[in-house]
């Protein structure tokens, strides 16, 4: 009995790694400028690049309020962008600055 309890654990195991590792690359993926929710808002991975009326120099990503990941981080979460990472250098017109 204790064979079988031990080999349902182990292939329960492995397969919760698995999931895992899905999970964490799906949560990695970046935002495409092209994605039709990132065109709608503008959205630019560099905000040096961004031709919007809207954009003030100096603004990104990492300075916003909805920026989900921490200082100094590359990429972050944004709770416009669901499951999906944006660029701590990127821009879009919900912009808004950090208190």
């Amino acid at each position: 009995m204790k064979q079988t309890n031990r080999r349902v654990f182990m292939m329960q195991v492995a397969l919760g790694g698995t999931a895992l590792a899905a999970q964490q690359a799906m949560a990695q993926a970046l935002v495409n400028e092209k994605d039709p929710q990132a065109a709608a808002l503008g959205y630019a991975a560099d905000a040096t690049k961004v031709k919007n009326a809207k954009y003030a120099a100096g603004q990104k990503c990492a300075t916003c309020a909805l920026f989900q990941g921490k200082a100094g981080d590359a990429a972050g979460g944004c709770p416009l962008f669901a499951g999906k990472q944006v660029a701590g250098n990127g821009w879009c017109t919900a912009y808004a600055k950090k208190a």
